[in-house]
């Protein structure tokens, strides 16, 4: 009998579902996406509906089991991931209040400060390791509160993506502790939830779920879903983890020196940490690792992929229609034009702060900018500086992690963006870190799959699995010349930051 691991991974752009060969070192049965919208009713709001979610998990599983005939007993365990942050608000039936605010959503400043004056800023920081941030989850509950008393009073229980489609699965109200440490009300060092700012904040306690180690088991498939999903009921469903922390299992970063830079929609910095360590600066995350007793310290810009895909959407139908004539990618596209021009763009820098910033700069107001635009410029330049400018911002994070004196020994590229090599190629180049990809490159729902085999028993231990699945197949090695240049770049794309912040938050109080 076969035996086969199943991961689902609640991401903002949609649902991604992949079944892993367990007896062929995490060989890839099958892979599903499935597509969700955002809605953004206000600028910088953004918000999904959790019924697409469960809807798109539900008809991912379908397809994916049927792609590969598997029988229902084959599949053995079921792992979790998702976007962090974002808030699920259930009444006492379990029905959604409203929909959930995602991790981009940039409403809750004022919120922040109200949190910083009840709590105290430096009590924050000390229980949760990381300053509170508007993406996080606790000053959305607050902003409830303050926007939407009616709401507010309907809460029975508050989950974040991945742990509603737990609930749904098994009728359990549990997290994990990579991804509870991005709420602002978890302590972090001793990986439990702070009573004092629940307390303080005037919350539940019985809000928030019972917190597992990310390979826990937390429940068991319910008769009737197994029913609807043609599983087997009583499945064990583990814990998880927090899209990174799980893309992290994937990508074999379950030791020191280890480092992941992820091309999602968000970008990410993320480091293997053993223990708690602070940037003092407070310019990035330290958060729980799916790595049971382990920490992970992670540097976030909010649009990597999430800029690419904007420009793509806003100003590439020409490319968009060669790509669907030769049956191509609009991206393939986009890259061989910006391949044309040189390094620097011919002095043209973009800004990604499409959604605000949140490393190293925390700052909703944060604008996207074109910045030296001249009659020489075309597309194609514009197309190569928002790779340019994404890298930038990425770098960004490895000269912080470089200034806390964390180890940096190798770098795997991971996520869509990671697939180009044109991309690698000017990550390596103005980071100064060579890039390398892995045999499998699907992030965080690979690394959910592996932890619901650590936890079925399949595996020892989630650094064991971790390292057995991660295969390093390619790299691209730094072009020492073109770092030299890329560092002229560097300080102006930062000085532009500083020159532009006043000017962000005045034009944000305009609107």
């Amino acid at each position: 009998m076969k035996s086969y691991l199943l991961g689902i991974d609640i991401g903002t752009s949609g649902a991604k579902i992949i079944i892993i060969d367990s007896e062929k070192n995490g060989e890839i049965a099958c892979s599903v996406n499935k597509e969700y919208p955002l809605y953004t009713p206000k600028p910088l709001w953004a918000e999904q509906d959790v019924e697409d979610w469960w809807n798109a998990v539900v008809l991912g599983i379908k397809e994916a089991v049927s792609k590969i005939e598997a029988k229902p007993e084959e599949i053995k365990a079921i792992g979790l991931t998702g976007q962090m942050h974002s808030s699920v608000f259930l009444d006492k039936d379990n029905k959604s209040i409203r929909r959930a605010m995602l991790w981009c959503d940039q409403r809750t400043s004022k919120e922040c400060e109200e949190i910083n004056e009840t709590v105290g800023e430096d009590r924050v920081i000390n229980i949760t390791c990381n300053p509170v941030l508007t993406g996080f989850t606790a000053p959305k509950i607050v902003w409830l509160k303050n926007n939407e008393p009616e709401n507010y009073a309907k809460i029975h229980k508050i989950l974040l993506p991945k742990d509603y489609i737990r609930f749904m699965l098994t009728g359990e109200y549990a997290t994990d502790v990579s991804d509870a440490s991005g709420m602002a009300i978890f302590d972090v060092k001793n990986r439990c939830w702070s009573d004092e700012i629940i307390n303080k904040l005037e919350f539940s306690k019985e809000w928030f779920g019972k917190v597992y180690e990310s390979p826990e088991i937390t429940g068991y498939l319910l008769s009737n879903i197994a029913k609807e999903l043609g599983l087997m009921a009583g499945i064990p469903v583990v814990a998880g983890a927090g899209d990174n922390a799980a893309s992290a299992i994937g990508n074999g970063i379950v030791e020191s020196g280890m480092v992941f830079n992820s091309l999602g929609t968000s970008g990410v910095v993320f480091a293997y940490a053993d223990k708690p360590i602070i940037d003092p600066k407070l310019r990035v995350h330290t958060f729980c690792h799916a790595v049971p007793g382990k920490w992970h310290i992670m540097g976030v810009m909010l649009s990597a992929g999430g800029s690419l895909r904007w420009y793509r959407d806003t100003f590439c139908d020409t490319e968009k229609y060669i790509a669907d004539y030769h049956v191509d990618d609009a991206y393939n596209i986009i890259s061989k034009g910006a391949e044309e021009i040189p390094i620097g763009s011919e002095g043209l820098i973009f800004l990604p702060y499409l959604s605000g910033e949140r490393c190293p700069y925390a700052d909703p107001n944060a604008r996207g900018v074109f910045f030296g635009a001249t009659l020489r410029h075309t597309r194609k330049h514009f197309s190569r500086s928002v790779f340019e400018g994404i890298s930038f911002g990425l770098n960004d994070s490895f000269d912080i992690l470089k200034d806390m004196k964390i180890p940096i020994s190798t770098v795997i590229a991971t996520g869509g963006g990671a697939r180009s090599n044109f991309f690698r190629n000017i990550l390596s180049d103005i980071t100064g870190y060579e890039h390398c990809t892995m045999k499998n490159d699907e992030g965080p729902s690979f690394g959910a799959a592996i932890l619901a085999g650590v936890g079925a028993g399949i595996y020892k231990d989630v650094t064991e699995a971790s390292k057995a699945n991660a295969v390093i197949v390619n790299r691209n090695k730094v072009d020492k010349e073109n770092h030299v240049k890329y560092e002229k770049y560097i300080r102006v794309y930062r000085d532009l930051y500083k020159s532009l912040k006043d000017n962000f938050a005045k034009l944000s109080e305009i609107e």
